[in-house]
């Protein structure tokens, strides 16, 4: 029913299975009737938007954006170019009636049917052979009804001359006259038709190509953006889960607090979630409209003559460059990550029963676990708190050490860096893991060119007893040992930035808590790479003194 209520559409399930033909009314469903194109660039019939308008705004059905409404309808102009195709999409739909035998032709026969442009009139192929076969008919111009509505706009309405030039400056066709009766620097913005229109087609496909940029923009911020959803919800049972666990081993003394942690988190899932909701709603909305104008602009290419081209082609340009220069909220405003404190808020309930000091320290003695985290702040079970540990003073044993690490793996480090990074902040933290990730690509590309040269001399030695040249294993060692220079001068030059980043850690530690992870395993995975040369280093000692008694060998038997 026309100007009925719209219920918008919940999901994007639903969105895909909604009617999206450009020419269907999204509320009545129904072709256009007089279609008006709102602020936000969706159109609706006019009888379905009447009587919505208040204080001079009206508010869109579909999206909720707010169009300002001139004039005493209450209406937002008519859309002259989505009129246009409704109007060609009719021509071809409606029965015609000759104007000298009344007959009435179906669609199916509109191809025997023709028009008299002199007298305005359609006629049937019999009144055609019959009437306008006469010597006072000879010089009336017949053309076939369907070439009828493309030859409509090819004479200029105030000379009835043929269009022959186009203005780039107004953006018009002239004819003769109207070029002769323009001012010489005007004529200098005219072109021909031919040209006008191809130029004009390039721009147009410039305007398509940043449409389908921003639709498939929009189509993979969409997936984002429910991925995250899920992750929110993943995010809130993993810390739920967490808590839980925890919590068991407290008994009656958390118990006030659990249900307070679990609220939190209860809170924080559905402020993000519904944030994630409302931009993914937008988006949703945004989705159809480039859909909708993507096929438009098939439409009219394909239906659209030249003149009729020049004289719409432009203002479908605009509209399309302007919503691409709309504000799309394409990335997310905020993380998906869920973070009641649940350790820190747990320590503090324990403090009493614990005996834990308030003051946070670190012990640079056996009794720290790790970096930052000691054996008073370990929980049972092997869980550690969060809680904030700043160092004293360095600790006295070696730095490089390969002693048991609690650390994140390589692969999580990565990927909790890309997060990290794609959220666009750029902190002196943000910089520095860019730095790392390049220079430990390059460790690790070159540690990997090591690996490949040993296990091929292995391999060489173990199945093939192959003569091999001892100047490899000089150069694999040396190499061996720059690396290992060079891996213990990153390592140093990380762990230099650490009073650096714990500073800021202190002051706002929940925000960058994931920072001091990626940290930690950046460290981890250094001291990996070193094991790694390590042990390539030992092979390679090993296998030396075989290659030196086969190198013995060769050149006692090359005399003969």
């Amino acid at each position: 029913m026309a100007g009925g209520i719209f219920s918008p559409l919940g999901s994007c399930s639903e969105l895909e299975k909604a009617n999206c033909h450009p020419l269907v009314c999204l509320l009545c469903h129904e072709p256009y009737q007089h279609p008006c194109l709102l602020d936000c660039y969706h159109n609706f019939c006019a009888s379905c938007l009447r009587g919505r308008a208040s204080d001079g705004r009206l508010r869109c059905p579909l999206c909720g954006h707010p169009s300002v409404v001139r004039g005493g309808t209450g209406l937002p102009p008519v859309d002259r170019l989505l009129q246009f195709l409704v109007d060609s999409s009719a021509d071809g739909e409606e029965d015609v009636q000759c104007a000298n035998c009344d007959r009435c032709c179906t669609k199916a026969e509109l191809d025997t049917m023709y028009f008299c442009n002199t007298c305005g009139q359609p006629l049937c192929a019999p009144c055609r052979e019959e009437t306008h076969r006469a010597r006072m008919f000879a010089r009336h111009e017949i053309v076939s009804l369907s070439k009828r509505t493309k030859d409509i706009h090819k004479k200029c309405p105030l000379h009835e001359e043929p269009y022959i030039m186009f203005s780039t400056e107004k953006k018009s066709m002239l004819c003769i006259n109207c070029f002769r009766d323009m001012q010489g620097e005007s004529r200098a913005h005219c072109i021909d038709i031919e040209t006008a229109y191809m130029q004009g087609c390039q721009r147009l496909d410039q305007a398509v190509m940043a449409v389908k940029e921003l639709q498939t923009s929009t189509r993979e911020a969409i997936v984002l953006l429910k991925a995250m959803i899920e992750e929110v919800r993943n995010s809130a049972s993993e810390e739920e889960a967490a808590i839980n666990s925890l919590f068991s081993r407290m008994q009656e003394q958390l118990s006030e607090r659990k249900k307070t942690l679990l609220k939190a988190v209860q809170s924080q899932h559905e402020e993000k979630e519904k944030a994630f909701k409302e931009q993914l709603a937008h988006l949703a909305s945004l989705l159809p409209t480039l859909q909708v104008h993507l096929v438009t602009c098939s439409a009219f290419l394909s239906s659209a003559n030249k003149a009729e081209f020049l004289d719409l082609g432009y203002q479908l340009m605009e509209r399309l460059q302007r919503i691409v220069k709309l504000p799309h909220r394409l990335r997310p405003a905020q993380t998906s990550k869920i973070n009641s404190e649940y350790r820190a808020e747990f320590a503090r309930c324990l403090e009493p029963l614990l005996m834990l000091s308030p003051r946070r320290s670190l012990v640079g003695s056996a009794g720290g676990i790790g970096p930052g985290i000691t054996g008073t702040n370990m929980l049972p079970g092997g869980q550690c708190s969060k809680t904030l540990m700043v160092p004293s003073c360095p600790p006295s044993s070696d730095k490089m050490s390969t002693g048991p690490m609690v650390k994140k793996p390589t692969m999580h480090r990565y990927i909790s860096t890309k997060v990290l990074l794609a959220e666009g902040r750029e902190t002196p933290f943000a910089e520095h893991c860019r730095n790392y990730e390049n220079t430990y690509r390059m460790l690790q590309t070159e540690i990997q060119s090591l690996k490949d040269q040993v296990q091929e001399l292995h391999r060489d030695l173990t199945k093939h007893h192959s003569l091999i040249k001892s100047e490899i294993m000089s150069e694999i060692l040396q190499k061996s040992l720059q690396m290992d220079v060079q891996i213990a001068a990153h390592y140093s030059a990380v762990e230099m930035m650490r009073s650096v980043f714990e500073e800021v850690w202190e002051e706002t530690y929940q925000r960058v808590a994931n920072e001091q992870e990626i940290y930690e395993a950046q460290l981890h995975d250094l001291l990996q790479l070193r094991q790694e040369n390590s042990c390539l280093s030992t092979i390679t000692k090993q296998i030396a003194p075989y290659v030196r008694s086969i190198a013995k060998v060769k050149e006692r038997l090359e005399p003969r």
